[in-house]
């Protein structure tokens, strides 16, 4: 049995972040638990600290200062930033990886570049750092094709392109008007996957692999899956048509692989990996990588766990796979985001919530704060473009989603947006 009692820091201010810091919460072998920089909901579990997930000096300083014991990063920026090598640097266990595996996230071209040495089933792809080279590209082509910004680009830096004109305008718009900033000077155009997307996560160390589970996000901001990319508005979990036999069989083909390249390279991968998968005729193909929880995908994943998450974590972190199992509940959870006015171009902040109290009463509903913050009033107000996720468990997809919307509909503020069909398709 493990004893070892821990002092946690957990990196990030988001849904996912409010989603791990209550998962941590109920683990017995944690002691104290801060969240740099939280967020409301966040406080309701640990001790929020008013630094930057970015600030990776300020982290490891203030790590000593508390003798953490482990620190848990949400977001992927700290990790391409650094974070894991800086703990490295200062024997602070940390469960991610270094800066050079964190590139499988922060450089979409070498992520192709992984799959095409490890023979990782994926779209045709190509990078450029020249306008007229990618428009040239596209017309050769043909649309429908996918443009994505080479960098970190939370999640919005894609456009599944239905023409060859709006491909040409999400070209311009990356690499000429810097609408992604420096993510988007160079860009990856691909061929445009058919299929039903699916996220798959394993715990990783080396070249060895633990199946977490899988959800399915769902990405355009507007029902039936139309308008925009965004960093997400919803999950389900656990997927239709993927079930563990399905989930296995990918990490064998889609994880196992990639671990084996970047052992061969000399950067191995340590952390949790998330592997955005299409599932096509032909297979399952890789979308991407990421290299942390996904948002909102962890929120529904993690209310259905049911083991322990801090132990898998610590080992991660000492560069071994925990050996108990992880275990979720029989149920489905559905995770709805409420978005601000304006996302994802232009959110209008500022606005007052209410409500969030009442659904968190509600049998099986979870509320997690994102883009949220505490005014001088001690009201809870709109503070970024995903605002809450709207969570609830079920014994069906269909109970799970009737909660879930019945949460949602208790919750109110000026110019709020939803998606009102998460979880239709796997109905």
């Amino acid at each position: 049995m493990w004893e070892k009692k821990m002092r946690v820091l957990l990196v990030g201010s988001g849904g996912r972040e409010h989603a791990l810091a209550a998962t941590l919460a109920r683990s017995p072998h944690l002691t104290a638990l801060f969240i740099a920089p939280g967020n409301p909901g966040t406080a309701e579990h640990g001790v929020n600290v008013a630094i930057g997930a970015e600030d990776v000096q300020a982290l490891i300083t203030f790590a000593k200062e508390q003798a953490i014991d482990l620190i848990v990063p949400g977001p992927e920026a700290p990790l391409v930033a650094g974070l894991a090598d800086a703990c490295a640097q200062a024997h602070i266990a940390c469960a991610g990886p270094t800066q050079a595996a964190a590139r499988l996230e922060g450089s979409k071209s070498f992520t192709k570049e992984i799959c095409y040495a490890a023979g990782i089933p994926t779209a045709r792809g190509e990078r450029f750092t020249n306008v007229e080279d990618a428009i040239t590209y596209l017309h050769e082509c043909g649309a429908p094709i996918v443009v994505k910004a080479d960098g970190l680009a939370a999640g919005k830096g894609v456009v599944v392109a239905q023409t060859l004109a709006e491909a040409e305008d999400a070209v311009r718009d990356m690499m000429t008007q810097g609408s992604m900033g420096d993510a988007g000077k160079s860009v990856v155009i691909e061929d445009c996957l058919m299929g039903e997307e699916v996220s798959l996560f394993a715990f990783c160390s080396g070249e060895s692999a633990v199946l977490i589970g899988a959800a399915q996000d769902h990405k355009r901001i507007g029902d039936g899956d139309t308008g925009p990319n965004t960093g997400g508005m919803g999950a389900v979990s656990p997927p239709r048509g993927f079930d563990r036999a399905a989930q296995e069989e990918a990490l064998n083909t889609m994880v196992r692989p990639m671990l084996r390249e970047m052992a061969h390279r000399g950067t191995p991968f340590r952390g949790i990996i998330f592997a955005g998968l299409m599932l096509t005729d032909i297979g399952p193909q890789l979308i991407e990588y990421n290299v942390r929880f996904g948002d909102p995908e962890a929120q529904a994943l993690l209310l259905r766990l049911t083991s322990d998450l801090l132990p898998a974590l610590k080992a991660l972190a000492e560069g071994t796979l925990d050996t108990a199992p992880i275990t979720f509940s029989d149920q489905a959870s559905i995770s709805v985001v409420m978005a601000a006015q304006g996302y994802p171009a232009k959110p209008i902040t500022g606005a007052v919530i209410n409500g969030i109290a009442d659904a968190n009463a509600m049998p099986d509903v979870t509320v997690f704060q994102a883009g949220t913050k505490q005014n001088a009033q001690g009201q809870i107000v709109v503070s970024g473009g995903r605002v809450l996720a709207v969570c609830a468990l079920g014994n069906t997809i269909k109970d799970a989603q009737d909660k879930a919307y019945a949460g949602v509909k208790a919750i109110t503020w000026d110019g709020a947006q939803y998606r009102k069909d998460i979880g239709a398709r796997a109905l």
